[in-house]
């Protein structure tokens, strides 16, 4: 926690006057937006939705599967190549927003909270929003798979290889640092300059985080739309993307690497 003022400070987003963001500008703004989501997460959104859609008209859900980190190709080293470059294009948004944040003399990354000097609250709060979120996803993967509103959910579909564990961690990292510095970061800095409320912006990055997720089915959607409103409530509080970033790795890596090694025999994704 911050030491003076003590405990985290409410966010304070900019309300600028009307005068300070012209038309033009919230224009300006608002393309900016709609670009940088069509590069990232909303074209992932609007994938997942005509997937689900797919699946729907096939079979239940409950009967299908959901592959995460497949197989992209059947040598190993090309495997290897084709799910490392995969992992650093997903990021270039990230570049980009840190890019289109950035002002004379102002870092982009400490305007976010995307840096490690105040690592109690980024491993502390981490740490425990990934329990909370930990426990809650497997209680919504559970009653979706009961209800039949959720496809099995194989968290790894790769071949065992030497590079199999650190490929599913960057995997982790990479999935981390994209949806937390661009559906939380991004969005709740430009959202905030066109004078959205605070509530406003949690509802609609929680919305979008979950749409995304809707290649999954019902339930998950669900669980990531409770997961953003906790996650932006507690953006709000800290003005530090990091712990979201920290818990969401935590989540994942759990999921990915956990799976690798115990799924088969604990019954995941069946």
């Amino acid at each position: 926690m911050h030491a003076n003022p003590p405990g985290p400070q409410p966010l304070e987003p900019r309300q600028p006057t009307s005068s300070s963001v012209p038309e033009p500008g919230r224009r300006r703004i608002t393309a900016e937006i709609l670009i940088v989501l069509g590069l990232s997460l909303g074209q992932s959104a609007v994938y997942a939705a005509v997937d689900l859609i797919d699946k729907l008209t096939q079979a239940p859900l409950a009967s299908q599967t959901t592959r995460l980190n497949p197989v992209l190709d059947d040598r190993q080293y090309f495997d290897l190549t084709y799910q490392l470059l995969s992992i650093f294009f997903a990021l270039v948004p990230v570049v980009l927003v840190l890019f289109l944040l950035t002002e004379p003399g102002k870092s982009a990354f400490r305007r976010l909270g995307f840096t490690f000097t105040n690592p109690k609250v980024d491993f502390g709060l981490g740490l425990g929003l990934a329990a909370v979120i930990g426990v809650g996803t497997l209680g919504v993967y559970a009653a979706g798979r009961a209800l039949g509103l959720t496809t099995a959910i194989v968290p790894t579909a790769l071949d065992t290889y030497w590079w199999t564990l650190p490929v599913l961690v960057l995997s982790a990292v990479r999935h981390a640092v994209l949806e937390e510095v661009i559906v939380v970061g991004y969005l709740f800095e430009r959202l905030g300059h066109l004078r959205w409320s605070v509530p406003a912006i949690i509802v609609v990055s929680a919305l979008i985080r979950g749409s995304y997720h809707l290649y999954q089915g019902f339930g998950p959607f669900i669980g990531n739309v409770v997961m953003g409103l906790i996650f932006g409530y507690a953006y709000t509080r800290t003005k530090r993307v990091m712990p979201l970033v920290v818990a969401h790795a935590l989540l994942d890596i759990a999921g990915f690497v956990g799976f690798a090694l115990f799924g088969p025999a604990i019954g995941i994704g069946s």
